[in-house]
C-alpha cells in the first residue's frame, strides 16, 4: 500500500506540474485580459485573418481555458471515474478510454456548434428542450444510483471481455458520456466560441469553422484525457474510495436535481432566499454528511462499527442528496441588501421595443440582459452581479430590459437577437442615450467591473 500511495503522489505531483505548465502557456498565448473578461468576441475574427492554422491553434488553446470553468472542471473526477479510467490495468488503457471520452465531446460539440451558426440558434439552446432535460436528469440519477451501489454499470459480458475493459463501462460508455459532457459545455464556452459561432454564421466557412470547432472540443477535453491517463497510478480500493464513490453519487444526484429545478421555475420557486431556509438546508446536509462519515469510517479494515456501514449508508444518501440540493440552491438566489440611501432591485421590462420607447422618452441609457434557463453564465450574473448595490446605483439610471431567449424559436427572441446580433448567452448589451451600443459582455461579468462599465454610458 505504501508504493501504491508513493506512486499515486507521484502522480498528482506530474499532474500539477502539468497544471503550472498549462496556465504559464495559457498567459504567454493571452496577453490581453479585457479579452479574457469578455469584453471582445471578434477574436476569432482577427485569428482567421492571420490564417487557419493559427485560428486551429487557438481555438485548442481556448477549448483548454473553457475546460477550467465552475461548470465543466468539476466534472473531471466523476467523469472519468465513470467511464472506467480510474479502474484500468494500464496508462495505455487510461489514455485510449479518454481519447475515447474527449472523442464523444467532439462528436457532438463540432455540429452543434456549426449548426448553431447557420440556423441561428444559441449554443446550448437543446437543455431548454424538457425532454432533453429530463434525459440528462434520468442519466444522473442512474450514475448517481450507480455510485451508491445500486448496481454495477457494466457492458454485457461479451462486448467487456472484447473491450477488456476492467471495472468501468468501457469505450462505448466513454464516447457516450462524452456526448452529454459537449451538451453541458456548450453553455459555459465564453467569448471565444461566440465570436467563432459568428464568424461561422456571416463566412458560411464551414470547413474551417468546423476544423477550428473540432480543436476547441479537443481542448476542452485535455484536462480530462491527462486525469483519466494518469489515474491509473493513483491508490486504489479502501474506506477512502468508498467515501469517493459516496461524494460522487450526492454530486451527480444534486446535478440531476439541478437540472430540473431550472428547466421548471415551480421547482426553483420552491427555494427561499431567507436564512432561515438556508439553515435547515445546512443541518439537513450536515446530518447526511455524518451519517456518510459513519458509513465510510465502518468501511474500515477491523472497524469496530463495520455492522452499520450499510445502514448509514442508506440513511444518508436522502438527507445529504436533499440538503446538497437547497443549500447549494439557496446559495446561488439572488439576495437583495437594502443599503441606506440606496436604490432597490433592478426593475426589468420585458418588452424591448416599449424598453426603447420608454428609454427614449426620457433620454435614458438601455441596459439588455439576454439570458436563459439553462446558461450557467447567466445564473452567475444573477447571483453575483445584478444584487450588488453599486451595480444597482448605477442601473437605476438605465432602462433595463430582460430577453429570456430560454425558447430560442419563440419569434418575439429571434426578432430581437438576430437586431441585436446575439450568437450566445450571455449576452449584455449597453446603449446610450441615443440608442447606440456602447458596451457588450459575453459571459460573466462582476460587480465591479459592470458598475464601472455603466459608469461610462451616458
Amino acid at each position: 500500500m505504501s508504493n501504491s500511495l508513493s506512486s499515486g503522489g507521484l502522480v498528482i505531483r506530474r499532474i500539477g506540474l502539468l497544471a503550472v505548465v498549462a496556465f504559464a502557456a495559457l498567459a504567454l498565448f493571452m496577453p490581453s485580459a479585457a479579452f479574457a473578461e469578455g469584453s471582445d468576441t471578434s477574436k476569432f475574427a482577427e485569428l482567421a485573418g492571420q490564417g487557419s492554422l493559427i485560428a486551429i491553434a487557438a481555438s485548442f488553446v481556448f477549448g483548454i481555458v473553457a475546460s477550467l470553468t465552475p461548470c465543466v472542471f468539476p466534472m473531471v473526477p466523476i467523469t472519468v471515474s465513470i467511464f472506467g479510467a480510474t479502474e484500468t490495468t494500464s496508462r495505455m488503457r487510461g489514455a485510449a478510454l479518454s481519447g475515447t471520452f474527449v472523442l464523444g465531446i467532439a462528436a457532438l460539440f463540432t455540429p452543434l456548434g456549426v449548426l448553431s451558426a447557420m440556423s441561428g440558434k444559441l449554443m446550448g439552446s437543446m437543455l431548454s428542450n424538457v425532454y432533453v432535460v429530463a434525459g440528462l436528469a434520468i442519466l444522473f440519477f442512474a450514475l448517481a444510483s450507480s455510485m451508491f451501489g445500486a448496481f454495477e454499470m457494466t457492458l454485457p459480458s461479451s462486448l467487456t471481455n472484447r473491450l477488456s475493459t476492467v471495472g468501468g463501462i468501457g469505450f462505448k460508455g466513454a464516447f457516450t458520456l462524452g456526448l452529454v459532457m459537449g451538451l453541458i459545455a456548450a453553455p459555459c464556452t465564453g467569448p471565444f466560441l461566440t465570436g467563432l459561432v459568428a464568424w461561422i454564421a456571416t463566412t458560411k466557412n464551414v470547413p474551417l469553422g468546423s476544423a477550428s470547432m473540432f480543436s476547441f472540443s479537443l481542448g476542452l477535453g485535455v484536462v480530462f484525457f491527462i486525469a483519466g491517463t494518469f489515474a491509473v497510478n493513483l491508490p486504489r480500493g479502501g474506506a477512502w474510495m468508498l467515501g469517493i464513490k459516496w461524494g460522487s453519487g450526492v454530486a451527480l444526484a444534486y446535478m440531476a436535481l439541478a437540472y430540473i429545478r431550472d428547466a421548471f421555475p415551480a421547482v426553483a420557486a420552491l427555494v427561499s432566499p431567507s436564512v432561515t431556509y438556508g439553515s435547515i438546508a445546512g443541518v439537513v446536509f450536515a446530518l447526511g454528511l455524518g451519517l456518510g462519515t459513519v458509513h465510510v469510517m465502518a468501511e474500515r479494515k477491523k472497524s469496530p462499527i463495520a455492522h452499520l456501514s450499510k445502514p448509514m449508508k442508506l440513511a444518508s444518501i436522502l438527507p445529504a442528496v436533499l440538503g446538497a440540493f437547497m443549500f447549494i440552491s439557496w446559495v446561488q438566489k439572488p439576495k437583495i441588501e437594502i443599503v441606506a440611501g440606496g436604490a432597490g432591485p433592478i426593475t426589468w421590462e420585458v418588452k424591448e421595443e416599449a424598453a426603447l420607447a420608454k428609454a427614449s422618452g426620457a433620454k435614458k441609457p438601455v441596459l439588455i440582459d439576454f439570458g436563459a434557463t439553462w446558461c450557467a453564465a447567466c445564473k452567475e450574473l444573477e447571483e453575483r452581479t445584478w444584487p450588488d448595490a453599486t451595480v444597482r446605483n448605477e442601473a437605476d439610471r438605465f432602462v433595463a430590459v430582460k430577453i429570456d431567449a430560454t425558447d430560442d424559436e419563440d419569434t418575439e427572441v429571434k426578432r430581437v437577437s438576430k437586431k441585436y446580433n446575439v450568437v450566445g448567452l450571455p449576452t449584455v448589451i449597453l446603449l446610450d442615450s441615443t440608442g447606440k451600443e456602447a458596451a457588450r459582455f459575453n459571459e460573466f461579468v462582476n460587480a465591479a467591473k459592470f458598475a464601472a462599465a455603466l459608469k461610462t454610458v451616458k
